[in-house]
């Protein structure tokens, strides 16, 4: 039952990680009706929204590691999966059952056919019905894209977050730092709070505008002094520096509504992993040769990531690589080293990836070096056999490509199973 539900939901409701803008709704009329249908849940509960470009995944996952630690009970609502639906709605770090989800369909079906929502209203209804439900003490709500017009943004938060600004989905969200900041600051409300990790000129200009005519606090992490060196080793990727230093803002600012012990940053990073099972960020699936697998998947996250892979200074590293193709992947291969890089150009199962042809074709224009191949366990598999201990292998470029391959692993690939001990 279970399975036929999730193939009719992928299948029936307009999904904008398959389809792309066109499954993009945009408004709020559809998911306030979908909050009256279900008896407006999200008024039933206190919540943190969290919105940005990079980052906002990670700083989710990191508060509500914070308030599982102290006791509170804690819902995390994120998106998109990598492996499972119900990756996206959790309470205290667990799942939410096949039973829950049946059960809401089940209510609501005559409702949901009625006003045909998008894919991601309807998951957005029915995490908040559950939280409510569950009767949680705290949410953490991840917006999906955007802000100001996200499903999400019907919530009344305790604290707003925004991680940071970048070029990402500029065919809706606006093509200048400024028109994304605008979008993204949409979740900025009346007399709440406000947290942004980083800034520039330009984007500060908006958020500080807005922050002003809602009459709320902003606070600038990055414009906070904080020693988070050594608490970062538990987290390996250079950008999870700047998230732990938006995180460590947030705890200041909630520890006016909240109880946290003195060492609750220490615990909250140490117990990541086994608190709310965020993978997916700079994640070790092997150690010799080493390999690892990570989301970011644009110009921002990359420039950030491929400095770290220099920095790991291997002989050589397999990049198996695929990309959607409504980013601006000339801008990112731009970025991309020639020497000791080999890229293995393959697709997952999504109409939205580039063919593996047409990436092969785009990295061979700018010199690159590569190895052709079909499907990501493909060119994972290749790049294994190819890599000797001195090499890295590291896969990315998408969440699909990322997701793709941890569900090979854990169907048939035990011998590299993702590691996620205290050393990622």
């Amino acid at each position: 039952m279970y399975k036929e539900l999730l193939q009719k939901l992928f299948s029936a409701f307009p999904m904008y990680h398959k389809q792309g803008t066109s499954a993009y709704k945009e408004g709020l009329e559809n998911i306030e009706e979908l909050a009256a249908m279900a008896g407006h849940p999200e008024r039933k509960f206190k919540s943190i929204h969290v919105a940005g470009t990079n980052g906002k995944g990670s700083v989710a996952h990191l508060l509500a590691s914070c308030f599982q630690e102290a006791g509170y009970k804690t819902a995390l609502f994120t998106s998109p999966h990598l492996v499972d639906f119900s990756e996206r709605i959790k309470i205290d770090g667990e799942q939410i059952t096949e039973k829950r989800v049946l059960d809401f369909f089940n209510r609501y079906q005559s409702d949901l056919d009625r006003i045909s929502p998008s894919f991601f209203e309807m998951t957005t209804v029915l995490a908040f019905d559950y939280f409510a439900a569950e009767k949680v003490d705290i949410a953490i709500i991840e917006v999906g894209l955007g802000g100001r017009l996200d499903s999400t943004n019907i919530i009344h938060p305790i604290l707003s977050v925004i991680t940071n600004i970048s070029k990402d989905h500029t065919q809706l969200l606006g093509s200048t730092i400024t028109e994304i900041a605008r979008e993204k600051g949409g979740v900025i409300k009346e007399g709440v709070p406000v947290v942004v990790g980083e800034t520039d000129a330009e984007s500060k200009v908006v958020f500080s505008e807005i922050a002003t005519k809602k009459k709320t606090q902003i606070y600038f992490a990055d414009e906070k002094t904080v020693d988070n060196t050594a608490k970062s080793q538990q987290i390996q990727g250079d950008y999870q520096k700047k998230n732990i230093r938006t995180f460590i803002c947030c705890t200041d600012v909630l520890r006016n509504y909240f109880s946290f012990p003195e060492d609750i940053i220490e615990k909250s990073i140490d117990n990541l992993y086994k608190n709310t099972g965020l993978s997916g960020r700079w994640q070790i699936l092997n150690e010799k040769p080493l390999a690892i697998c990570d989301v970011g998947h644009n110009i921002g996250a990359f420039e950030i990531t491929l400095q770290q892979l220099l920095r790991l200074n291997r002989k050589r590293v397999h990049f198996v690589f695929g990309m959607v193709n409504d980013k601006d992947i000339d801008a990112v291969i731009s970025l991309f080293p020639k020497d000791n890089f080999l890229y293995y150009c393959c697709k997952a199962d999504n109409d939205r990836l580039l063919a593996p042809e047409v990436l092969e074709e785009k990295l061979k224009a700018k010199g690159l070096q590569t190895v052709l191949c079909d499907r990501v366990g493909d060119a994972y598999t290749a790049a294994c056999q190819a890599a000797n201990a001195e090499d890295i292998i590291f896969v990315g470029g998408s969440f699909f490509v990322v997701g793709e391959l941890l569900m090979v692993d854990t169907r048939n690939h035990d011998a590299i199973q993702p590691n996620v001990s205290e050393d990622v």
